[in-house]
């Protein structure tokens, strides 16, 4: 296995104080995070989430997906917990990179949706792999999980690698009118697991339009 575990440091966020532990892929040069908070019992189902890179939606505050959402409500659920887990992949733009998003956002700009964008630039729709987890989890020590995710294919990573999951959370937050398809798309082409009225919805301003 190419990821190597380099540093741990505390930070400190809005919601809590996290342990932030640095791991790089020798093979990509990729650099991967885990955060972890509070104290772990042996055997227990740890609440935690696997959240891939979205500089647009976690940094800059995007609307245009539910990822800033995601990571910030994971973080404030896993807070309230007491104890929990984020593992940090730096597989922006489901693993095309930042450049090549941006190329597909600009498609999505003349009417093809999230899956259509990827496919026209030669990408499959979804390119994530997530072999990388398996020694960012032996590191902080889980093995058994209450996922917080939407795609099924995060639980069935998991547990082909080994790992129990004891249960699915429903992450449904940050709808809002820019959104909108691109959340359809998820659910009807990507089987994203998704109730309409589960959904939390975001306020924006429109006012400075």
């Amino acid at each position: 296995m190419s990821i190597k575990y380099i540093a741990s440091s505390k930070l400190p966020t809005p919601w809590g104080v996290f342990e932030m532990h640095g791991f790089e892929d020798s093979e990509t040069g990729k650099e991967h995070v885990a955060l972890t908070f509070g104290t772990f019992s042996p055997g227990a189902a740890v609440l935690g989430r696997i959240h891939s890179e979205c500089l647009t939606g976690d940094a800059l505050f995007s609307l245009r997906c539910d990822c800033g959402f995601q990571l910030q409500t994971a973080m404030q659920n896993i807070a309230e917990e007491g104890q929990g887990f984020i593992l940090y992949l730096r597989q922006e733009g489901r693993g095309i990179g930042l450049l090549n998003k941006i190329r597909a956002y600009e498609l999505q700009d003349q009417g093809a949706n999230t899956v259509e964008a990827n496919e026209r630039l030669g990408f499959e729709a979804d390119m994530r792999k997530y072999d990388m987890i398996i020694p960012m989890m032996q590191k902080i020590g889980i093995d058994k999980v209450r996922l917080m995710t939407n795609n099924p294919r995060k639980v069935k990573a998991m547990q082909s690698f080994g790992l129990e999951v004891v249960e699915r959370v429903p992450l449904q937050v940050g709808k809002n009118r820019y959104n909108e398809n691109y959340l359809k798309t998820k659910s009807t082409q990507l089987g994203h697991m998704m109730s309409e009225h589960h959904f939390t919805e975001t306020e924006q301003d429109d006012s400075k339009e």
